[in-house]
């Protein structure tokens, strides 16, 4: 294990991307995770598959409001910044139940080492933009995707294109054309997904909750999928272990 340092309220351990972390980070995922939290559980046969998806972008970009109306409905009076939050929510895939726990995570540099303690384990990426903000849409390849796939290297991510319905309207147009900015066109965020390889990009709609499930479906498909090719490879590497220590069992016999 590498060498872990504390220094003043943060730590710059490499405890973020292996599985046991330094008691510094422990505590501070504690102090930061509430109890998750439960919606609407769905009934179903069978043991319930668990799928962790993490949101991940520039503050204020509106992954809380995705979240909490998918979740409960709902839509946050006001922005609070959020340092880490977590949702439980119950579906059904095929008749199977899915649990899928929802990690909100901020995108202020303050939090980097407790987000980055998120992402190992994780089935499926969120990454969000605003398609008002162009900035946000340009941090995507400079701080977002580098820094999950320093983590997290495997796991499939979705481009989302949050906040939609600002697209049109028109005060927001008046505001950008201030700064010589437009909204980001979506033939460049679907070309941004082809280079990142994002599994696919989606716009929605937190206020409105248009496309809001289709993000979400998509994003339980995924790390379902995901989640099903690395437990066969665990067994597929199980097994071929297993052999080749029967294989050393004969040979020494022999």
């Amino acid at each position: 294990m590498k060498n872990r340092q504390q220094t003043g309220n943060s730590c710059t351990c490499s405890c973020s991307w292996e599985n046991t972390l330094c008691s510094f980070c422990q505590q501070e995922l504690l102090d930061y995770a509430p109890a998750v939290r439960r919606h609407s559980p769905s009934r179903g046969s069978g043991p319930e598959l668990g799928i962790k998806c993490v949101l991940v972008g520039d503050g204020a970009v509106g992954k809380t409001s995705l979240v909490v109306s998918y979740t409960t409905n709902g839509y946050p009076d006001e922005y609070q910044p959020t340092a880490l939050d977590t949702f439980s929510v119950q579906v059904l895939v095929d008749g199977a139940p899915v649990r899928i726990q929802l990690w909100d995570t901020a995108g202020q540099e303050d939090f980097d080492c407790l987000r980055s303690l998120c992402y190992p384990d994780t089935d499926v990426f969120l990454v969000c933009f605003s398609v008002v903000n162009p900035s946000s849409f340009q941090n995507i390849t400079e701080k977002w995707i580098p820094e999950i796939r320093t983590h997290n290297p495997r796991a499939p991510v979705l481009l989302v294109g949050t906040q939609a319905d600002l697209r049109d309207d028109v005060n927001v147009l008046i505001s950008l054309d201030r700064y010589h900015v437009k909204p980001v066109p979506r033939p460049q965020a679907e070309g941004l997904a082809d280079k990142i390889r994002a599994e696919a990009y989606l716009e929605c709609s937190a206020l409105t909750q248009k496309n809001l499930k289709e993000v979400f479906d998509m994003a339980i498909v995924s790390g379902v999928e995901h989640k099903a090719r690395q437990e066969k490879k665990m067994t597929a590497k199980g097994i071929k272990t297993l052999s080749k220590c029967r294989w050393k069992k004969f040979f020494c016999f022999v």
